[in-house]
């Protein structure tokens, strides 16, 4: 077997109509400013990942959901739906304590908040 050379996925990026109203989500999500702020790119450093915001409008419906592990879900969530974003799917448990809720940003694009007990 060849050796692997990958490092994992490091960079995402989010499809947006608003760079500025989704700045204001994303920013709430993460709880930095971003690194990189211009009329077409938003892009924040988070923990060894890079998250980043393009003008495209929305994701696919039947898009990967990306996962933001967090300490308090219920704050995260009161936080982003202050910035703006829509509740999709409160948290509820999936088992041993793991709480699990889903929202969307302003164009539809769907983020997930994961937290263990």
């Amino acid at each position: 077997m060849a050796d692997s050379s990958h490092q994992g996925i490091r960079t995402v990026l989010h499809p947006v109509s608003d760079l500025a109203a989704a700045k204001a989500v994303y920013t709430a999500l993460l709880g930095v400013k971003p690194q990189a702020d211009s009329p077409y790119y938003v892009g924040f450093d988070v923990e060894g990942q890079h998250i980043g915001l393009v003008p495209s409008g929305p994701q696919s419906p039947d898009a990967p959901v990306a996962y933001w592990h967090v300490a308090d879900i219920e704050a995260k969530l009161a936080e982003v739906t202050a910035a703006g974003a829509t509740v999709k799917e409160a948290a509820h448990d999936v088992g041993g304590g793991r709480l699990v809720a889903t929202f969307t940003d302003l164009d539809g694009n769907v983020l997930g908040l994961l937290q263990d007990k």
